[in-house]
Order: C-alpha cells, then structure tokens, then sequence
C-alpha cells in the first residue's frame, strides 16, 4: 500500500475502513437497535405508572408491563451483544493490518533510515502506539454511535414529554461541550509527550540488554539501573498528571449533570403537580434523563480516546510516510529469471547524501563470472559501501553498476538478492537454534545440507561440543557464540543459498590465521564458477584472489595478483611489509 497519497492519518485509516465496510454498516444496524429497544423501556414504565395509577394496582397489569419490559431489555440486550463483537472485532481485523503493513514497511525502509532512528522508539510505535490507534477505529466509534443515535432518538421523546423541560436540561449542554473541548486538547498535548517519553524508555531497555556484556565489562549495572530509575519515575509522573487530568474531568461532568437533575426535579416536580404533565410523563423523562447520562460521560471518554489515538495515529504515519529508498522501478524486466554472475562498476562515483563527501570516485571494474576478486585497503576507503551497492543495499547512480551487462535496476530486487550470498561486516544472528540460522531464507534445506555448509565454514568441528549441536539456541545476537563462531555461521548462511555472487565483508576478521586458511582452503573449492567478492584487511585472506584491488580515499589505487602487486612496490606491498612486522612483533 502506498501511503504517501494519502493527506492525513484519517484518509489512511479510512482505506482500512473500507475492507471491513459490511462489518462497520451491521455493527451501525446493531447499535441503533439495541439503542432503540433500550429506549422504549421508559416509556413503558412511564406508561405502567399511569395504568396503575388509573386503573389501580393488579398482578395483570403489574405482570404485564413487567414481561413487556424484561422483553424490551433482553432484545436490546441481545443487539449490545451483537455490535460489540462485530465493531471490537473489526478494530482488532483493522489493528492485525496496520500492524502487518506498519511491519512490512518497516522491512522496505533503507539503511539510513535505521541509522538516524532508535530501535525502541519503533517499537513503541508498532506496540503502544498501535494499540491506541485501535481504541479509534473500534470502542470510539461504537461510543459515538451510540451517543449521536440515543440522543437523536431521546431528544424527540424529551420533547414531546415537555418542551419547556427539554429546553432547560439544553441549557448544560454548552458548559459540557466546552468542557470537552478544553480538557480533550490537554489530553491531546500530555499524551503524545508521554508516548515519546515511553519511546525513550524502551530504546534504553532495548541498548542495554542489546549491550549487557558492555554493561557488566565496565560495571555499570548499578548506574544504569539509576537511569534507568530516572527515567520511570518521570514517566510515572507525566502519566499521573494525565490521571489527574482525567480525575478532574469526570467528576466535572458528573457536577454539571447533577445541575440538570436538579433543575428537572425542581421544575419537572411543579410542571407535574400542576398537572401539565402525568407523573408517568414524569417518571420516562428522568428515566431519558438517567439514560442520557452515559453519552455525556461517554463523550468525555471517547474524546480521551480521539486524542490519544490521533497523538499516535500521527507518530505512525511518520514514519508510513518515509518512502523506501530502494524498489523494483518501471525499468524492472519482469523477463529475466537467472543471473550469471557478470558484475560492472562504470565510472561509479557515490555518495550517501547531498551534504555528505563522496565515499566512492570514479570506479571502473569489470568482473566475469566465476572470477575471484578481492578488495583491501585502509579503513574507510569505500570497501563495504563498494559491497553493499551489488545487492542494493545501498543504490548506485543511475548505471553505474552493471550485473551480466544490464544496469543493475533492470533486476527484480527479489531475484537479484536471491543469487547473491553476503556475509556483512557486522555479523547478525537471531535468536534461534543454530540450524535455522544457517538455513535462513531457505526453506527446504535439510539437516545433511546445513552439516554440509557448517563444514565447509568451518564450523562443524565447534558444533560437536554445542550441547544440542545444531539445535542449540543462539539467543539474542548469537550471543552464546564467540565473534569467530557467529562470523563462520554467517558464512555457512550464505553458502547454502548456493549463490552465483558471494560476497564477503571482512567475514574472517574474528578468526586466527590458522583457522582463516582451514576455510580459505575449503571456500576456493565452494567458489570455484561463482563470482566471489572477498574485502578482508589481511593479506593472507586475499593474496590467493584472482584479482586484488587496492582501494584508497575512495579510488582503485592498485590492481593485479598479488606477484604483481608486490612488484609494483606500492601501498599493498606497505600494508604486506607493516602486517609482517606487526606478526612477528606478536610472536616475539
């Protein structure tokens, strides 16, 4: 769903409305039945009351109005039933599918989006927020009804009853209605300053567990469980002003309905006595008094709801608004169904933003397919952003990357990612057993198949002494794992896929030497007719690329084998001698 069409957070909640419009139109018929049946009970007493009154007291007349009005409550009591669980279950359908397209549009948002937003501030938005914006589309909207609909039917009645008394209970009416206004607007104001401050605390609890061995290295247990502290105690107190804010609120309602009882009775009293009305007339009109009583407060309620749920409907569709960055154009050819493996860098020169510097100048680069081509460099000199524009994780210009000699977004992005096998420089495990980590994204992978992968990564030697082997459960981040286990699991991800590109970000870092080659060794094998992308800092991890190219500030500086490059005398041959020194100084 393209959100960006719509012009207010309203017009996006309308478009959900219209898949559930038969729910919404039954759960209308419901309520104006169960209001119009519940209505009808006092003019039955009204009318039982004068009977008696007439006629005098008899177990028929008695017994009679009393089946007539258990009757008329049990059917508008069935009605109640009926519109609850049709308008609460449309709210909760509703709820299920903004939060299943907030979560995909979450999923099509770029890199740098995450980077300038905190996790927890998201979830508090797809949790909290959520939950809100329900209370709008399901108890607001069913309150209301019943409200405009029992007030339309009453009024009516009221005034037919009398008109002069009608005219004085309307004399509230605009002490209560500006008392809603004022008090739905603070409501409005306190609480949307409260949800941002919830989503400050779930991204303090979500760093710090994310960051627990941090913690603990550096013992700050006690500090942060001090801010943390500080931060609940002034959520609780924004929270009680709420309360206190709504603590005035009802009981105001309840003092200027009192004032309307009042008057009825005063002035309704004499208008009975003085025979212009019967006491039964009397008796319905407190009665439609009585009933008028919940729309009053229920206004007052449903206005704390609006305003809660529009403080969040619009803290959603902030982040509904962000357009994701990277998607399938009309220049996508829904025709191409392999890849080969061909990739081209043309004149790519890249940068993340406008204000930014530029990270990639002028990259020519052809690679064939099943070639070996290995990057190194100094750090910061465009090697994983150089990576990341293969799967368009990041977007290049407009041709400047090339995949079997097409411009790269000619490419379905879900066969492109498909064919391609990365293991990023930061490796990310979830929190499952280890064998559905490997198998991620792939379906029908088998227990023989993922031992396979594990082994080529150089894992399964480890997994022997795991105590459910590949049914381990990582936890959150692989956080049992060493760095060295979680980066050979990553590998074994992507081997699985069986991709014709694999690229691998620094993916050996974590490793000793002797290890580095143990898995260098059995991937020249895996490689061999795929196209290999290998960025390392090591030069032990590259020298055996077909061909190693040396970035710097940017620019491909050198190219070659490693002989060749070693030759040459120039910053690879620097970074061969100081990584030799570095070596022998560590084994000395």
């Amino acid at each position: 769903m393209n959100v960006n069409r719509f012009n207010s957070g309203r017009e996006w909640l309308f478009f959900y409305f219209r898949k559930y419009k038969w729910q919404l139109l039954s759960g209308t018929l419901f309520v104006t039945a169960s209001v119009t049946f519940g209505v009808m009970v006092p003019k039955f007493v009204g009318q039982a009351i004068d009977e008696l009154k007439v006629g005098g007291v008899t177990y028929g007349r008695l017994g009679r109005s009393v089946l007539i009005i258990i009757g008329t409550s049990l059917i508008s009591g069935i009605f109640l039933f009926l519109q609850r669980r049709t308008l609460i279950n449309m709210s909760r359908y509703i709820e299920f599918d903004l939060r299943q397209d907030f979560y995909r549009h979450l999923q099509r948002l770029p890199l740098e989006f995450y980077q300038n937003r905190r996790i927890g501030d998201l979830m508090a938005r797809a949790t909290n927020d959520l939950g809100a914006v329900r209370q709008i589309v399901g108890p607001a909207i069913m309150y209301s009804e019943q409200t405009l609909i029992r007030v339309l039917i009453i009024l009516p009645l009221m005034f037919r009853i009398s008109l002069r008394l009608t005219l004085v209970l309307l004399l509230t009416m605009p002490l209560v209605s500006l008392t809603v206004r004022y008090f739905g607007y603070q409501i409005h104001q306190r609480f949307e300053k409260i949800q941002e401050y919830f989503a400050d605390i779930t991204a303090r609890v979500q760093e710090n567990l994310s960051g627990v061995r941090v913690v603990r290295a550096y013992s700050r247990e006690q500090h942060e469980q001090q801010e943390f502290a500080a931060l609940n105690h002034e959520y609780v107190d924004r929270n009680l002003g709420l309360v206190r804010l709504s603590a005035a609120f009802y009981p105001l309602m309840q003092f200027l309905i009192g004032i309307g009882f009042a008057v009825i009775l005063l002035i309704g009293g004499r208008e009975a006595a003085q025979g212009r009305i019967t006491l039964g007339e009397f008796a319905a009109f407190n009665l439609y008094l009585e009933q008028l009583i919940w729309p009053l407060i229920a206004m007052g309620y449903v206005t704390n709801l609006v305003q809660r749920g529009t403080a969040s409907l619009k803290r959603m569709q902030e982040v509904m608004e962000v357009a994701p960055a990277i998607a399938d154009t009309p220049e996508s050819l829904s025709e191409i169904d392999s890849i080969q493996g061909q990739i081209e860098f043309r004149d790519l020169t890249f940068r993340y933003s406008a204000e930014t510097p530029v990270v990639l100048d002028g990259i020519n680069l052809v690679i064939e397919p099943g070639q070996t081509v290995a990057f190194i460099g100094r750090t910061g000199s465009g090697k994983s952003t150089l990576m990341n524009l293969v799967p368009r994780l990041l977007d290049a210009p407009p041709g400047a990357v090339l995949i079997d000699g097409r411009p790269i977004r000619q490419i379905p992005i879900e066969l492109l990612r498909r064919n391609i096998g990365y293991v990023p420089q930061e490796t990310f495990l979830f929190s499952e057993t280890l064998a559905e980590n490997i198998a991620f994204g792939v379906e029908d992978a088998t227990p023989a198949r993922i031992e396979e992968v594990a082994s080529i990564a150089g894992l399964s030697d480890d997994v022997r002494d795991f105590p459910r082997q590949y049914e381990t459960i990582l936890g959150e981040r692989g956080i049992t794992l060493s760095g060295g286990q979680k980066q050979r699991a990553a590998i074994a991800r992507a081997l699985i896929r069986e991709p014709r590109i694999l690229i691998l970000d620094d993916s050996l870092s974590a490793v000793d030497t002797y290890t580095e080659e143990k898995i260098l060794t059995r991937l020249r094998e895996v490689m061999r007719g795929r196209t290999s992308l290998i960025v390392a800092h090591r030069i032990s991890t590259v020298q055996g690329a077909d061909l190693i190219c040396v970035l710097d500030e940017g620019r491909i500086v050198e190219r070659g084998s490693h002989a060749e490059l070693m030759a040459r005398q120039g910053i690879y041959t620097d970074l061969f001698e100081r990584q030799k020194l570095e070596e022998e100084l560590a084994a000395s």
